[in-house]
């Protein structure tokens, strides 16, 4: 059994959401790069020119990409024999959170009480911590400040199963026209697709971890990856909304086997402002 002791989850913890709050991943520059080549509005080409110059001043001078931090989501692959020490794994990682939104001197965005009071909590916690075991002794973290006005557009609905692949288009198109600007686009949209109503959610939001436009290894739902990107950039939405050609970036998919009787989908949607960071223990 490996033990990595509390402390060294919260430092990690700390210095992954601070990288993550002013240095946009490099898959994330090169796609909006992609984007701004082929845009066909000069208006939506300013604008991505905007977000590239943002990103560039952003991790130059050490200030926030966005002013909105967002709310700290973290995924962490917890192998099984490994040993937290020193305290407890959810504790450490809020400890870290603190650590970052304080230290860091970022945005504390997250209230308590949610339909009444609304007090904020001052740190940035709790986290939304999702944890999945693993084989093997290595525990990675993977963190994700989530942008309200991205987050608020997240659509979820459970389909008749014979509305089939059609009814999952239509039903991801309708959220983005109906997003319109809202969550910021160029996107990076997550659809979850099967599972139960809870699973597909957290599908879609797993979906926007993985790399600005890498495919999904089966071939069917990366041609359906393929279909919905093409379908949602002829929407017109364009950056910010304001039309053109890049209304996404990437359309990733995640599926999971389902009741004979459901077809759930998911859609949660990333503003161009992508922030990831992750790192192994």
């Amino acid at each position: 059994m490996r033990e990595i002791t509390a402390g060294e989850i919260s430092e990690k913890v700390a210095q992954l959401f601070i990288e993550a709050a002013h240095f946009l991943p490099q898959d994330v520059i090169a796609a909006l790069q992609r984007a701004r080549e082929s845009e066909g509005s000069p208006l939506g080409r300013q604008i991505l020119d905007d977000i590239l110059t943002n990103a560039a001043i952003a991790a130059e001078e050490m200030v926030p990409l966005c002013q909105d931090t967002g709310t700290s989501v973290v995924f962490v692959e917890l192998g099984q024999d490994v040993h937290v020490t020193g305290g407890g794994l959810g504790e450490a990682i809020n400890r870290g959170v603190a650590k970052a939104y304080t230290e860091g001197f970022l945005r504390k965005s997250i209230v308590e009480r949610p339909f009444s009071a609304r007090k904020n909590t001052g740190d940035n916690t709790p986290a939304v911590i999702h944890v999945d075991p693993v084989p093997g002794d290595r525990l990675r973290i993977k963190v994700m400040p989530k942008g309200g006005g991205c987050e608020n557009m997240s659509r979820m609905t459970v389909l008749l199963p014979g509305q089939g692949r059609e009814g999952v288009v239509n039903f991801v198109l309708r959220a983005v026209e109906e997003a319109a600007g809202n969550p910021c686009p160029p996107l990076v949209l997550g659809v979850g697709i099967g599972g139960t109503a809870e699973h597909c959610m957290l599908l879609a939001k797993k979906a926007i971890t993985r790399r600005v436009g890498e495919p999904s290894p089966d071939a069917e739902t990366a041609d359906l990856e393929r279909e919905l990107l093409t379908k949602v950039n002829a929407l017109g939405l364009g950056p910010q909304a304001v039309g053109g050609t890049n209304t996404a970036l990437a359309v990733h998919v995640e599926t999971f086997p389902t009741h004979i009787t459901a077809l759930p989908v998911a859609v949660n949607m990333q503003c161009h402002s992508a922030r990831l960071k992750e790192a192994e223990l």
